[in-house]
């Protein structure tokens, strides 16, 4: 089958693209009730890619800026960094047309950032991921071991895996199901070896046994296209990561042995390849 690579939609952002949905979703995650006739504003950045978040909604609740992540990949430690050049685009599209450089002060929603990992290896049901978990260290640059960054942001890592966090998707029927049809999906590719056969069946499956029926039945082209799409480019940048690693590690192990060759000790090849890397200015190159 051909994949449509100009999908922008995942499943997830498919699935919770009605803003009662998103309002319930959000007060699952949150554990809080909100007026059902609470206005919700959907703002996520349309026809773009950016920064490799396709599956991602922004929306506006309550005074709130919410960024909503579904990711099935290993977490990526820079997510705080990714999320922070997003809400900057965000930000940008909400504030379009006022005066930035006027004497009264902007009013802008409380920022929250979510990552809802439905990945397949182990992870926590809950974490959390800041930016200034990236900043070189105080110490490093002359400051105070306690001082704090002027600037962060943090992102709730949240586990939706059928059998994680309980208590937040039996608040979201629709997360729950949506949870289940995932599981479904990966049980029946591990039977099948076949993706493309495992989302047919998942499909056959859940829409027979009342899981995102009305959804599945309507959108079930589309919801094969995107998660072929999805997980398709998920281990092609797996496969990326992964001969870089490979890559990095052939020129490391030779840069090495040349240094050996010129008589460099391994506290002096250390010193070496740490300035390489890091570029930092107080390791000096020998």
């Amino acid at each position: 089958m051909k994949i449509n690579t100009n999908f922008k939609d995942s499943v997830f952002t498919k699935l919770f693209s009605e803003p009662d949905l998103l309002r319930e979703l959000y007060c699952a995650l949150e554990g809080t009730t909100l007026p059902p006739d609470l206005p919700v504003s959907i703002n996520t950045l349309e026809n773009v890619v950016f920064m490799d978040l396709y599956n991602d909604i922004s929306f506006e609740i309550g005074g709130k800026l919410v960024v909503l992540l579904e990711h099935q990949s290993t977490i990526n430690p820079n997510m705080g960094l990714r999320l922070l050049l997003y809400i900057s685009r965000v930000l940008e599209k909400i504030v379009t047309g006022q005066n930035l450089y006027s004497g009264n002060s902007l009013s802008i929603p409380w920022p929250e950032f979510f990552v809802l990992y439905n990945g397949k290896e182990p992870y926590p049901d809950n974490d959390t991921l800041r930016l200034s978990d990236l900043f070189e260290k105080p110490h490093d640059l002359g400051l105070p071991k306690k001082a704090l960054p002027l600037l962060d942001l943090e992102v709730k890592v949240i586990n939706i895996n059928e059998g994680k966090n309980e208590a937040i998707v039996s608040r979201c029927k629709k997360l729950a199901e949506y949870s289940a049809f995932i599981a479904k999906v990966r049980t029946f590719e591990e039977d099948l070896k076949d993706i493309e056969k495992a989302v047919k069946a998942a499909i056959k499956y859940c829409s027979r046994y009342d899981i995102l029926k009305e959804f599945l039945e309507i959108h079930a082209s589309e919801v094969l296209n995107m998660l072929l799409t999805e997980w398709n480019t998920e281990d092609a940048l797996a496969v990326r990561f992964e001969e870089g690693m490979e890559r990095g590690i052939e020129k490391g192990v030779e840069k090495t042995l040349d240094l050996i060759a010129q008589g460099y000790s391994i506290d002096e090849i250390r010193e070496r390849l740490t300035y390489k890397t890091t570029g930092r200015e107080d390791r000096k190159p020998l």
